[in-house]
């Protein structure tokens, strides 16, 4: 049972890191598969099988080298100078997505409540800060705990979409035509999703998986991560497809499906966003700041509140700008990290074989 319990907590947290304000309000899943029109449907299925195998072959290494940071993952397979290349530019990426998810505070308050953006990414940066400044198994504890709400949301939407009236086929592919794309196809749109959602959720997940009990309890936490997190994905994206001919152009456009079905669902769903707003700008917080100070020392509560701080400044660029701009950048070097955990999981594999025959 304690098993289980561990599994949950690894898959949940993985979910909870990566369902942020871009995934959970629909932004980044409109952007990447959605707005493909039906084809962007199967880049949705492509990117979740991904995952299955990234989150599970991530979360074992973790495990195995009793990983603190992503650090060590990445120079035992890398080598120390590459490894240090691309520790220097997952380090920083982590701190963008914080930026990121502060933007998305201030969007889902002024599109849920009317108020300012800069309220709604104050009131997540004091949040954050607080939360992170706890230690590693209360930060997991607070993320795996909202992700439920999520999946219980998503499925409520969808549910009610797929049974619900909609536009025909060819009108909804003109809408689709009409979003903005996070690349100039579906393929490679599918692969920038999954690439930049590692380099922003593999740092956290081998710090999960060096906190599990057993290689067995990272990997089926890793498995069900990876699946929880397609089937989000592909209930987002079918909702937002169907209700195409209405979003568009909203930075919350599942904020905006809830609210067409009940006004009361559109507030419950504010809640759950911003739950997961708070979860991934926890998760990338403190993995940067586990990368560069000891965490729970005063050094590392001291540097959390200076780069809380920092981040709200650049949070002020804007929502939709920040996913248009950092996600597909930070896509293609991630393309270098799936590689990465092919071969990590090719090692281990190997290790094993020559312990079983020895």
């Amino acid at each position: 049972m304690d098993a289980l319990k561990d599994v949950c907590k690894i898959g949940g947290a993985f979910v909870g890191v990566i369902v942020g304000a871009g995934f959970a309000s629909g932004q980044e899943i409109l952007q990447f598969f959605a707005g493909f029109g039906r084809i962007g449907l199967m880049g949705c299925l492509l990117a979740g099988l991904l995952f299955v195998f990234l989150t599970m072959a991530f979360s074992v290494m973790g495990q195995r080298l009793a990983a603190r940071s992503h650090k060590e993952v990445i120079n035992a397979v890398l080598g120390r100078y590459v490894g240090f290349v691309f520790d220097v530019l997952i380090t920083f990426f982590l701190f963008a997505v914080t930026v990121v998810m502060l933007a998305g505070a201030g969007s889902l308050l002024q599109q849920w409540l009317g108020l300012p953006e800069a309220w709604g990414s104050i009131l997540a940066t004091a949040a954050t800060i607080l939360i992170v400044c706890l230690d590693i198994r209360r930060v997991i504890a607070f993320i795996g705990a909202v992700t439920p709400f999520l999946m219980f949301m998503t499925v409520v939407v969808a549910a009610y979409v797929l049974m619900s009236a909609h536009a025909q086929p060819e009108v909804l592919e003109s809408a689709a035509a009409t979003q903005p794309h996070g690349a100039d196809g579906w393929l490679i749109a599918a692969l920038l999703y999954v690439s930049y959602n590692i380099v922003a959720g593999m740092p956290f997940l081998v710090i999960m998986g060096g906190q599990a009990k057993s290689r067995t309890t990272a990997f089926w936490g890793g498995i069900l991560g990876g699946l929880l997190l397609g089937v989000l994905m592909f209930l987002i994206a079918t909702a937002m497809y169907l209700r195409m001919d209405t979003i568009g152009g909203m930075p919350m456009p599942m904020l905006s499906i809830a609210a067409q079905i009940s006004p009361w669902l559109g507030h419950l769903m504010s809640l759950v966003i911003f739950g997961m707003i708070l979860n991934t700008a926890v998760g990338m917080l403190y993995a940067f700041m586990a990368r560069i100070m000891p965490p729970n020392t005063r050094q590392f509560r001291a540097g959390t509140i200076f780069a809380g701080l920092v981040a709200l400044v650049g949070s002020f660029v804007g929502f939709i700008k920040l996913v248009g701009i950092v996600y597909p950048i930070y896509g293609y070097i991630g393309f270098v990290l799936m590689a990465l955990a092919f071969v990590g999981w090719l090692r281990v594999v190997r290790r094993r074989g020559a312990s079983a025959r020895a």
